[in-house]
């Protein structure tokens, strides 16, 4: 598939996914979805971390296309809605890490698209909200879900209700956003993350990655015993041999993904 709106570029087990659409800061409509989810379904096998940012200096991804959005009915709205949600869980579910490096407005549909990925970094000048309620409607992309898992309901509750727009050291004292870095730093920042992750069992990451994603819902004992079978597995694979000999030899561990 051809993508009208995406940019993307591969480096060595990283891939850059770029939302580009300047002329409307990046703001999603159904097209964007369906390329999104197009992408995230054939990413290619090689990828290791991926990293997600906005086109441009203004905007990560300025919220969902209003005007679209405008011409909906009811069925419609929903429809609408559900997109961008299984869209943003098939993020949520890759079985690697999903780094959003958040470069301007996060707003909506754009801070829910940071929600879905596992870690959020953020550029000085971005800013962070759920607007929908002064449009005459709620946050429609599981931003009702996420935020409040994330950042804890009262906080979340006051940013739904207020509509109000944070900036980027707000949304790093509240734990919206892991580290606030100068724009020109933000994707070199994003890149060494992704490079320290690379030098890890990659399997190993999955396994982690399931266990938090599957046990955050689920009930003490559940999620503790859910982590013990998947700890166990860990010990079928050659990474776990190698790591454990490079660290027991004093030695780089040479991982393989077996």
């Amino acid at each position: 598939m051809e993508y009208q709106f995406l940019k993307f570029e591969h480096n060595e087990g990283i891939t850059v996914l770029k939302i580009s659409a300047p002329k409307s800061l990046n703001a999603l409509n159904s097209t964007i979805l369906k390329e999104l989810d197009d992408f995230v379904g054939h990413l290619d096998a090689q990828t290791r971390v991926l990293i997600i940012t906005g086109d441009g200096e203004k905007s990560f991804v300025a919220g969902a296309d209003i005007s679209e959005m405008a011409l909906l009915n009811e069925p419609q709205g929903q429809e609408f809605g559900r997109l961008g949600a299984q869209v943003f869980r098939r993020i949520e579910l890759l079985p690697i890490p999903v780094i959003a490096a958040v470069n301007g407005f996060a707003l909506g549909g754009g801070c829910e698209l940071a929600m879905a990925c596992d870690i959020r970094i953020a550029s000085s000048k971005a800013k962070f909200g759920q607007p929908e309620v002064g449009l005459g409607i709620i946050p429609g992309f599981s931003g009702t879900y996420r935020l409040p898992k994330l950042i804890g309901q009262g906080y979340a509750k006051e940013m739904i209700y207020t509509g109000k727009v944070i900036r980027a050291d707000e949304a790093l004292r509240i734990g919206l956003v892991n580290a606030v870095y100068e724009p020109e730093e933000l994707m070199g920042k994003a890149m060494e993350m992704a490079a320290m992750m690379l030098k890890n069992a990659a399997i190993a990451i999955r396994l982690a990655k399931q266990s938090i994603n599957e046990g955050y819902d689920l009930d003490a004992d559940d999620a503790i015993a859910l982590e013990n079978k998947l700890f166990g597995q860990c010990f079928a694979t050659k990474d776990q041999k190698e790591g454990m000999d490079a660290f027991l030899n004093k030695r780089p561990a040479a991982f393989t993904g077996e």
